[in-house]
């Protein structure tokens, strides 16, 4: 199959960067950013962001998780530490986690160090999901080879009723991981290509540089 895809393109108006009027920590940026996001009808998941890992087999993998929380410290997302992405982790804790919203032609990258959560936290956030997604929780052995013919639902109900009623333990192998940004960079669509963009490093000072970036 072969297709030219040389004639698709957009070009880009909505906005700009004000490179005179940055903040000194890009996190206050990045809130500002994400607070418009959220608050856009036009986006149904501003808090979906792709995180990239270097895998086992050393190639880099890809794949969508969600921000649940924001601090000053970085950005927190929750998932099985058992799954591709947990065993990638445990190997490397340099990781690369990425927003696009289209309808804002902004995106943002942010590389980082990734640590986990403490476990308390990582309870509080679990009982404050739905219990479906509690027992889907424990029935999951993420990323697990399984049988085509697995009857999940089944499993899924059989669990409910054995938790009906009770509080449904957080595995152990689930919890949450906190992304400490060492740079982040912030880029802006506009016309004919000519993009802005503006990164921040992270200086041993613990102080951030910033620098404007060729589009």
């Amino acid at each position: 199959m072969k297709q030219d895809l040389s004639d698709k393109r957009k070009d880009y108006s909505q906005n700009f960067i004000n490179f005179s009027n940055l903040p000194e920590n890009p996190l206050e940026l990045f809130y500002n950013w994400y607070e418009v996001a959220t608050e856009s009808a036009l986006i149904a998941e501003p808090y979906a962001m792709s995180l990239s890992t270097i895998g086992e087999d050393g190639f880099p993998r890809t794949r969508i998780v969600l921000l649940r929380e924001l601090s000053q410290e970085g950005l927190v997302f929750y998932t099985n530490y058992e799954s591709q992405k947990g065993k990638a982790i445990e190997k490397n804790k340099n990781v690369c986690l990425s927003f696009f919203w289209d309808k804002l032609e902004q995106q943002i990258i942010l590389k980082g160090t990734i640590e986990k959560i403490d476990e308390s936290k990582s309870d509080d956030y679990f009982h404050k999901r739905p219990v479906e997604s509690q027992i889907g929780a424990l029935v999951s052995q993420q990323s697990n080879i399984i049988g085509m013919d697995e009857d999940l639902d089944e499993k899924v109900k059989k669990l409910s009723k054995e938790w009906e009623g009770k509080v449904v333990p957080r595995p152990e192998n689930w919890g949450g991981y906190l992304v400490k940004p060492v740079e982040i960079e912030f880029w802006q669509g506009r016309p004919s290509r000519l993009h802005d963009r503006v990164r921040y490093q992270l200086a041993s000072s613990g102080t951030w540089k910033k620098e404007r970036l060729a589009p």
